[in-house]
């Protein structure tokens, strides 16, 4: 990003840190921060079934967490749970919208960030789905 807006965003960032085993935050929960991990692993996760979940996928250093906080109704669609010590930096989304509302060219880049993310996150699941059909298919068919 632009010097500019790196200055607009700084002030609303502020650190945080989430232990092995927490949940950053589960879905169906309201999506209102936004996240850049600085260091550290967390598993994005979905359930499957009653009894069953999947890792859709995992993030790390220098990923971004959350896009929900930009959507209506703003709830997350997966859970996070962190899979090691993570420290991140955490923006509340109603200010990130904000601030995209005021600077267009700021909101025209955050826009086209976050659709790449949220590209990459739908792969992920597309990918993952596939794995699951087919140890279902292999799972179902009977010996000869």
């Amino acid at each position: 990003m632009c010097e500019q807006h790196l200055k607009l965003l700084a002030p609303g960032a502020s650190p945080t840190r989430f232990r092995k085993g927490t949940f950053v935050f589960r879905e169906g929960e309201l999506a209102n921060r936004f996240y850049l991990i600085r260091h550290g692993k967390i598993s994005l996760e979905s359930s499957i079934n009653a009894t069953s979940r999947v890792a859709l996928q995992t993030l790390s250093d220098g990923d971004v967490l959350g896009w929900s906080w930009m959507f209506e109704p703003y709830f997350w669609h997966f859970d996070a749970r962190v899979l090691e010590d993570t420290e991140a930096l955490v923006i509340f989304g109603s200010r990130l919208r904000e601030l995209c509302e005021s600077d267009k060219s700021l909101g025209c880049e955050v826009w086209k960030r976050v659709a790449n993310v949220v590209v990459g996150r739908l792969q992920a699941t597309r990918s993952k789905l596939a794995d699951v059909s087919a140890s279902d298919i292999e799972d179902d068919r009977t010996p000869e």
